[in-house]
Parts: structure tokens; C-alpha cells; sequence
């Protein structure tokens, strides 16, 4: 697991670059509510709202991420109020507390805008708690709510807005449906169910951290749609959380809240978030853990006990994520592996299609666009195969076949960057056997996307007059004919011959 953080690839250093200026955005929005004259829990409210701001929002554009960013405060501010104000009315809070919850998840049917307001209004809502904020203090934190926000967005917009120098990364959205058919839909009555189980139970726990729970539901569900990867990030939400007390243990307890020290650690963690976000969950929420040590500190609460207690409440989060998707409107793993592998397969198709069209001589194609969309949706089908191919999955069959295609899926994405590149190279247009090599791959997709029969490899036809040079023209080939085998391979595991599921139930 350390290995796979450290060594993952970072294209164009974009991890980094989202890390560090995660720092930058955050340090500006606690020093901006400092000058303000803000208190401490004004000022942790505007480094978590500003925290937020730069790590949920992911509109593909750069101006869909500031309309987004501007609204924010708009969806929490709101729901921060309605928190401070039934601080004091424990049922009617509880019950505004899953309604905020159900609304959150149900949000992200409208794609990433509503997967991010949701959760910085659920996230308003959980803040209030974690500072037991009450009525009398909701002008300054809302105020400190605004202040960070706008902070963030000046780093994020202004002064380094790295986004503006890439091309547009399209977020896919899940896969759809009517009424219950709709994942969202679904998630959101299984969420809310969860919640109130994590809600009740917590309370029993301890009556003063009980939202731990709720919020450990919450963030279990983020990201999911099936069970199988609803249980697998409940699993790495425990693992990471003990990892992370373990290391407060160590680091957090010692400093217990000593001014620079927590200020140089808090940096730490904030890039930790953000720099281990995309390649494991669990390393996440170390720092996470961590992170929420480190200000419990500042707080002046922090002890051995409070660490234990956010363990057991973290179990208990999870167990309700856990129970609400194995009983609540279950939704399996293959129905959402398949629908995102149909997406993936979809997308290589049009990625080849405009690929030929380039080739043909046609200047508005553009595969480089599609390649981008490829690389988000294999993102999800990995997401979605996690269940398949965790380690304490026993099912040894359904686990090599999900890791099979998952290989000959990245050797698709190679093949298809190869192309591309190819394409882009003026001369290397109008060759016949480019274009049929071309017509030969949206046939193999066809086929295993619309129940065809199983793709076949078929040699290049013969040259056709006025060709390019051979030196511009194989590489193309080579990468379309590796694009072809890859296709007839994934027949096999796709469609086995018993009639059993894709990749697995």
C-alpha cells in the first residue's frame, strides 16, 4: 500500500500540484479569518470551508468550477444555521441531520455541481457539530464561511489556476435510470437509512461524538455506487482511520495543540489529503484521522480516550453503510461494473471513430478529447472492480477474470494514446489501411458492446496508391492492430461460456 502511494503515476504532476496548492488555498483562508479578528473555531470553520472548496469541486470546466465554488455558501450556508440553531432540540437537529443527508446524496444526479454542493452543505452540518456552534455565533461563522470560500477561489482561480494550461476532464456520470432504477435515487434512501442507524447507535456510544459516525456513513458512500464497493471502502475507511489514530498517538498527543508545531502538521495532513486522495482511500483518511487529531488539539479536548472513541465511532459508521446496502435497495456489483465497462467500451469506439477521421483528413476531429474522457472512465470501471480483485475477495475465478479485463482494458487506453499521438501527425493521413484498421476496431466494439459475436483479428488490407511513408504509417498500425487483439481477448472474460455474470455478483 505505501509503495502504490509513492510510486503511482503522476502525469503533467498534476497530484502535486493539487496538493500544494490545496496549502496555499487553505494557509490564505486561516490567515485572511485571523486578520479578521476571528476566533478559533471561526478560523477552523474557514480552513474546513476553504479545505472543501478545493477539494470537492470538479466541474470539467474551469468556469463551471467557479460557478460552482460560487455557490457554496449558498448551499451551506443555510444548513449551518439550521444546525447551530437546533443545536439545543436534539430530535429536531437528528432529524434535519438525515434530511441534509438524503438531499446530499440525491444532489448527484445532476453531476458534479450536485455532488459538490451536497457535500459542502452535508459537510456545514457535520462542522457545526464537530464545534458545537450555537446560535449566537452564526455571524461569525458565517462570515469566516465567506471569507474562506473566497480566499480559496483567489488561489484556485487566480493565483494558480494550473487547469487553464489542460484540457477539460470530463467527470462521467452514474449510470442513470428512472424513479428507484436510479443509482442516485437509491443511494440516497440507502444513505439515509445508514445515517440513522450510525445516528442512533452513536448516540449510544457517546452522546457528544455520536456525528462521527453519521459523517463516517456519509463519506463511505461518496464515490460508490454498489455494495461491493460500498463494503470495500467501509473496510479501508476503518483500516485508515486506526492507521490514523495510531500515528496521533505518536504525534497528535505529544503536541497537544502547541501553536507552530500544529500549524507545520496541519500543512502535512492537508497535503497528504489531497496528494493520496486519487490513489488510496485509506492513506486518505490517515491523514484525515490525523488531521482531525491535530485540531481537537487546538481545541484542547485531545487525549488517548477521545482517539479510542473516534474508532469505535467509525465502526459504527461504517457498520451502517455496511447493513443499508446489503438490505436497503441493494444495487450488485455487476450491474455497475457493467454498465461502466459498456461506457469504457463506448468511448474507445468513439475515441477510433474520430481517430479515422483525422486520418481521413478531417482538421474538427479530435480524439485527444475523448482520450481524456477514456482515462475518467476507466478511473470508475477500476473503482467499481475493486470488490473483485480486493485480497479478501474468495472468489478466485471472478478475480482473475476482473483482472484480466482490467489489463486488456489498460492495454486498450495505450493503444489508444499511441493512435492519437499518431493521428496528430499531419502525414500520417489518407492511408487506406489506417482507415480499415480503424472500421476494424468499431466493429470488435460493437460486437462486445451490442451482444454480437466475438470479435475476430483480421490482417491489414493491401496498400492503397499514395500512401505515406512507412515510418509515419506503422507505428499507427501497430497500435491499431494491438487495439484489435485487445478487443478479441476481452471477449473471453466479458462472456464466459457458463452464462455467469460479467465479472463477477
Amino acid at each position: 500500500m505505501l509503495k502504490r502511494v509513492f510510486t503511482a503515476a503522476d502525469p503533467g504532476r498534476t497530484r502535486l500540484r493539487f496538493a500544494a496548492r490545496a496549502v496555499l488555498g487553505i494557509g490564505a483562508a486561516v490567515v485572511v479569518c485571523g486578520l479578521a479578528g476571528h476566533s478559533l473555531t471561526g478560523v477552523v470553520t474557514g480552513g474546513l470551508a476553504a479545505l472543501l472548496a478545493l477539494f470537492t469541486v470538479a466541474d470539467a470546466t474551469v468556469r463551471g468550477q467557479a460557478v460552482t465554488t460560487a455557490l457554496l455558501p449558498v448551499a451551506g450556508l443555510p444548513v449551518l444555521a439550521a444546525a447551530a440553531v437546533l443545536h439545543d432540540r436534539p430530535v429536531a437537529r437528528d432529524l434535519a441531520f438525515l434530511a441534509v443527508v438524503g438531499a446530499g446524496v440525491y444532489a448527484r444526479r445532476w453531476g458534479p455541481r450536485g455532488h459538490s454542493l451536497g457535500v459542502f452543505a452535508f459537510m456545514m452540518f457535520f462542522v457545526a457539530q464537530f464545534l458545537h456552534a450555537t446560535g449566537g455565533q452564526l455571524p461569525e461563522l458565517g462570515a469566516a464561511v465567506v471569507l474562506s470560500v473566497s480566499s480559496a477561489a483567489a488561489v484556485r482561480f487566480g493565483a494558480w489556476c494550473y487547469e487553464r494550461r489542460l484540457p477539460p476532464a470530463p467527470v462521467p456520470a452514474p449510470p442513470g435510470g428512472r424513479g428507484l432504477a436510479r443509482a442516485t435515487t437509491r443511494q440516497a434512501v440507502q444513505a439515509t437509512a445508514g445515517a440513522g442507524f450510525a445516528l442512533v447507535v452513536g448516540q449510544l456510544v457517546s452522546g457528544q461524538r455520536w456525528y462521527w459516525a453519521v459523517g463516517a456513513t456519509w463519506w463511505v458512500f461518496v464515490n460508490t455506487t454498489s455494495r461491493g464497493e460500498t463494503l470495500v471502502r467501509g473496510f479501508r475507511r476503518v483500516l485508515g482511520t486506526v492507521l490514523g489514530v495510531g500515528l496521533g498517538l505518536l504525534v497528535a498527543v505529544p503536541v497537544h495543540g502547541a501553536g507552530l508545531p500544529t500549524a507545520a502538521l496541519v500543512a502535512v495532513c492537508v497535503f497528504g489529503i489531497f496528494y493520496t486522495a486519487a490513489v488510496s482511500y485509506t492513506w486518505m483518511m490517515l491523514w484525515v484521522t490525523l488531521l482531525a487529531e491535530l485540531l481537537y488539539g487546538l481545541l484542547g479536548v485531545l487525549d488517548p480516550g477521545l482517539l479510542a472513541l473516534r474508532v469505535a465511532e467509525t465502526g459504527v459508521g461504517a457498520l451502517g453503510a455496511v447493513l443499508a446496502v446489503l438490505f436497503v435497495l441493494p444495487v450488485t456489483t455487476h450491474t455497475v461494473t457493467d454498465a461502466w465497462i459498456q461506457r469504457a467500451l463506448r468511448c474507445v469506439h468513439a475515441c477510433t471513430a474520430q481517430a479515422a477521421a483525422r486520418l481521413a483528413g478531417d482538421p474538427a476531429a479530435d480524439p485527444a478529447a475523448r482520450v481524456a474522457e477514456l482515462e475518467q472512465l476507466l478511473g470508475r470501471v477500476r473503482l467499481s472492480v475493486a470488490p473483485l480483485v480486493h485480497p479478501l475477495n474468495p472468489a478466485l475465478g471472478r478475480k482473475r477474470r476482473a483482472r484480466r479485463v482490467l489489463a486488456l482494458l489498460d492495454d486498450c487506453a495505450r493503444e489508444i494514446r499511441g493512435l492519437v499521438a499518431v493521428a496528430a501527425d499531419p502525414e500520417a493521413s489518407h492511408d487506406a489501411r489506417l482507415a480499415a484498421a480503424c472500421w476494424r476496431v468499431q466493429e470488435a466494439v460493437e460486437a462486445l458492446t451490442e451482444g454480437g459475436t466475438r470479435p475476430a483479428v483480421r490482417a491489414a488490407g493491401p496498400a492503397a496508391h499514395g500512401e505515406r511513408p512507412q515510418s509515419v504509417v506503422e507505428p499507427a498500425l501497430n497500435h491499431l492492430h494491438g487495439l484489435e487483439r485487445a478487443l478479441a481477448e476481452l471477449a473471453q472474460p466479458l462472456r464466459a461460456p457458463s452464462g455467469s455474470p460479467l465479472v463477477g455478483a
